[in-house]
């Protein structure tokens, strides 16, 4: 269904009604190069309580502006990069046909990760699919994960946690940046990023940009193992600053995409039968942030967004069109009272689907909800903070989501514990529907909202140029949705019958010493899951054992060179016919990076030892799956070694 221009101007004027307000204008990152003072002034802003990282109570990693230009020249195109190498974070390919992936914290599944701009909903409630693969990183300032049930401010798509991408404000005098990249899986990226003053308070920012990637069957078996596609997007900014505090923020944002995948021109899937598999999508959207103080200890906030975004997708002969809308109205205040800080507010959400060819799964979500937070510093050392959610769910009634977190801090010592629970509201998609549509899914009955329980206990030290962390964690989910066979080509979704259970360590260490910063980090999950047939199973996708290790040497003047290492252990696996679990691998890679005036020139090496799930087994299975897919999960990269090169020409500044 494409966005007609009626629908279009009415998903911006309903943004645009209500002014919002997220923190994310209050303190940009700091300048790079900054790296002694970067942990000092980064203020927190998807708490919304306007605190310094070191003094939130709720775990939060940030990734500052140095990290995201790291990344960015890693994979200009698009946000996978800079999450995929965030410990207990992990981006899961959950369509090989078309190349979408989702982001899973800590093991849980990718439906449960809330993805915000600028604290804002903007990619939708579909934003676990391709959603992801459709942000350009080039105007970002700032990275926040929190993992964990965030439900308790953000509401039920938060239910394992929360990824805030926050804008890169303009500084005082106007600057830009092109950035020119080129893959040797013929991709192509171009950025062109501009941002300045324009008086009186305002300034602005404009991104625009192209991607491309040509379909790539690297196995020769006819099928597209690198799905192909062209993307436009676009995205300016406006950001106004008061005299007397108050901060205005205003963004509109475009995007469409052709992308194909299924089998070459004049091939065959295995039944001897063509299968394209096709999506074209256009997304527009709007955010509105307004801030204004009352009084000397007390800010009115308040916020809006609306996302208008259709797709036409082909999976083989069948064409589906559809539709969604989300918009989010919420204001709140915050105050300093009673030797503490308060929040409290109200906030109206709305997500509208429409399938053209299956009407049955259509739905139209509205929630109202109130929220409260409070935070209070009992002593130097001891910081406990509280929050509460009420959400009204039009189809699943209400639900309660609380979190209770406290900060100790010893001398060097940070000790973190955190407690929550929250909820999602089932809708048709889980990542096997995503993959091959709703054409042989069941109508929706009986289904119970999803409620989860998540805690975590961090142990940290840092002094001198050393910085380490324990993290402890687990999540116990009730009523998880899951996809169970009925039929030869039908299947169902309906609640498990038992708890799915995720239990896990992290653990950080990280060196910086400038010029040269070392990372290294290591992940342990145990998550089981109900099952229908052998009572409980292994979590399939989750690996027991990740690690990884990122050397950097950097003068800003000069360039950067880096070396990477990532491990990933062996996975259980779900309905793969050739094997019940992977393999173990290692993923290496190479940055480097040259200055020359306003020119920086870039070449990076990814998965330099080739590792290619196709290498092991066939991508394509022998006989299409009940569910319609014709391929098996993806477990191991599916590009292989890909090298990219390019030129970064900055403006101004």
């Amino acid at each position: 269904m494409k966005a007609t221009p009626d629908r279009l101007i009415t998903g911006v004027a309903l943004a645009l009604l209500a002014p919002a307000s997220v923190a994310a204008q209050e303190a940009p990152p700091p300048p790079a190069g900054s790296e002694a003072q970067e942990v000092e002034e980064v203020i927190v802003l998807s708490t919304r309580s306007r605190r310094r990282v070191q003094d939130e109570p709720v775990r939060v990693e940030v990734l500052g502006q140095e990290e995201i230009e790291e990344k960015l020249l890693m994979r200009p195109g698009n946000i996978s990069m800079i999450l995929a190498e965030t410990g207990g974070v992990r981006v899961q390919v959950t369509s090989p046909g078309l190349g979408a992936a989702n982001v899973r914290v800590q093991g849980m599944r990718g439906r449960y990760t809330q993805l915000l701009a600028d604290g804002l909903p903007l990619y939708g409630g579909q934003a676990s699919s391709l959603g992801l693969l459709q942000i350009p990183p080039s105007d970002l300032g700032q990275v926040e994960v929190i993992k964990g049930a965030a439900s308790a401010l953000y509401g039920g798509q938060a239910l394992g946690g929360i990824i805030n991408l926050i804008s890169k404000r303009p500084g005082d005098a106007p600057e830009g940046e092109l950035i020119l990249n080129a893959t040797t899986r013929d991709g192509q990226d171009v950025s062109a990023y501009g941002a300045s003053p324009l008086g009186n308070g305002w300034s602005g920012s404009l991104l625009a940009t192209y991607n491309h990637q040509a379909v790539q069957d690297l196995d020769g078996d006819g099928w597209i193992d690198m799905a192909g596609y062209n993307r436009w997007s676009a995205r300016p900014r406006l950001f106004w600053d008061g005299a007397d505090g108050s901060s205005l923020y205003m963004t509109v944002g475009a995007m469409t995409e052709t992308r194909r995948g299924g089998t070459l021109d004049g091939a065959t899937a295995p039944d001897g039968l063509p299968f394209r598999q096709d999506q074209d999508s256009e997304r527009i959207d709007a955010g509105l942030v307004y801030d204004r103080p009352l009084g000397a200890s007390a800010w009115l906030q308040a916020r809006a967004s609306g996302v208008d975004q259709s797709h036409d997708h082909r999976f083989g002969e069948l064409l589906e069109t559809d539709g969604h809308q989300t918009v989010l109205l919420e204001t709140s205040v915050t105050a300093e009272a009673w030797g503490a800080d308060w929040l409290g507010g109200l906030a109206w959400q709305s997500d509208d689907y429409a399938n053209a060819a299956f009407p049955s799964f259509d739905y139209s979500d509205e929630t109202p909800a109130v929220f409260a937070q409070v935070e209070r510093d009992w002593t130097e050392a001891l910081t406990v903070a509280a929050s509460a959610r009420y959400d009204d769910h039009s189809r699943y009634g209400g639900q309660f989501s609380p979190r209770v977190s406290v900060l100790y801090r010893p001398g060097p010592w940070t000790v973190r514990g955190s407690w929550g629970r929250g909820f999602y509201a089932p809708t048709p998609f889980v990542e096997e529907t995503e993959a091959a549509g709703l054409s042989r899914l069941e109508p929706l009955s009986g289904l119970e909202v999803e409620t989860a329980t998540t805690a975590s206990l961090d142990l940290g030290y840092a002094r001198g140029p050393w910085e380490t962390s324990l993290t402890l964690f687990g999540s116990d989910i009730d009523d998880a949705v899951q996809l169970e066979t009925v039929g030869p080509d039908r299947v169902r979704l309906a609640n498990a019958e038992g708890v799915t259970r995720t239990r896990g360590v992290e653990l950080l260490g990280r060196w910086r010493q400038e010029p040269f910063v070392i990372t290294a980090n290591y992940l342990y999950i145990d998550a089981s899951e109900p099952d229908e047939t052998v009572g409980r199973r292994e979590t399939p996708l989750t690996p027991r054992h990740s690690a990884g290790f990122v050397a950097m040497w950097e003068e800003h003047d000069r360039g950067r060179v880096g070396f990477e290492a990532y491990y990933t252990g062996v996975q259980s696996l779900d309905d793969d016919p050739y094997r019940t679990e992977s393999d173990s691998y290692w993923e290496l890679g190479l940055l480097g990076e040259v200055v020359l005036g306003r020119y920086r020139v870039f070449l990076n090496l990814e998965n330099l030892l080739d590792v290619r799930q196709t290498r092991r087994d066939p991508l394509l299975r022998p006989a299409r799956a009940p569910d319609g897919r014709w391929t098996v999960d993806a477990w191991a990269p599916l590009e292989g070694f890909v090298a990219n090169a390019g030129v970064r020409i900055r403006f101004g500044g």
